[in-house]
């Protein structure tokens, strides 16, 4: 499906340098800095109404920043927008409608043709994409059939499909089962060797397990390397919706320097 990031571009897959944002007089994020490298896997994690879905809207290149700058790959996000796959927290579909597994998957490719129409590539694509979700044998099949970890998986195959080098996820373990759920993190672990994965959650208890890295979002923006969380951090962060992490010390890349 492609090169990998790494072989197509040596630059940071994201940046974020300085970024404010504000929705008329109320600030949400407030001089965010962060960066992201290629192959790199980073849970994003905060209170409801800290900001997770604002700075997503940012790198998708659906908001522009206050002040700052968002940069993928080195380009404005919305000129590098095929190179991002994402995967949304709730997708609208009529279960009476009559849409096959293929179908959905082969969204990812829209806009991609003078004609509008789909190319042998296009449908070369869209079978190697549910190939790699392991959902092969299902293409054919009515996408309001399946289960809830399976339609997650066909979704992610849409992303996959647009043939971006980052993947990124909004909440895609909200409505499915435990069963599903470790499906899901083994798939995330084979595409991580050649995307950038960058996820969403409420649930931190596996990003010590998968994640090298936590983004924590209230207005601004902590970095806690999973390779260093203690048990308390962990504790803290299931606490109040996530209100009571301690940011009043500085994380850098190798760990935490308190005051």
């Amino acid at each position: 499906m492609g090169k990998t990031s790494q072989q197509r571009h040596p630059a940071r897959a994201i940046e974020v340098s300085g970024v404010h944002f504000s929705y008329g007089d109320i600030p949400v994020l407030e001089d965010v800095k962060f960066v992201i490298d290629p192959l790199d896997s980073v849970c994003i994690v905060g209170p409801n109404g800290g900001g997770k879905t604002t700075l997503i809207k940012l790198i998708l290149g659906l908001l522009q920043p206050t002040r700052g700058s968002v940069r993928i790959y080195g380009g404005r996000p919305e000129d590098e927008s095929r190179r991002i796959g994402y995967v949304p927290q709730h997708v609208q579909y009529d279960p009476g409608f009559p849409i096959q597994v293929q179908d959905v998957v082969a969204m990812g490719r829209l806009g991609r043709s003078f004609t509008g129409r789909y190319t042998k590539q296009d449908w070369s694509e869209v079978a190697a994409a549910l190939e790699a979700v392991q959902l092969s044998r299902l293409a054919g099949r009515p996408f309001a059939d399946l289960s809830g970890g399976q339609r997650q998986r066909v979704l992610i195959a849409r992303a996959l499909a647009a043939g971006g080098d980052i993947l990124i996820l909004d909440e895609p373990t909200a409505n499915i089962d435990h069963e599903s759920e470790q499906l899901f993190f083994d798939l995330l672990g084979r595409l991580n060797k050649k995307m950038t994965i960058l996820m969403v959650t409420h649930e931190v208890g596996f990003a010590s397990t998968f994640f090298k890295r936590i983004i924590c979002v209230n207005k601004q923006v902590f970095i806690h390397p999973t390779s260093e969380l203690t048990g308390e951090l962990i504790q803290n962060m299931y606490g109040g919706d996530l209100q009571m992490i301690r940011h009043d010390h500085c994380c850098s890349a190798k760990g935490h320097d308190h005051d």
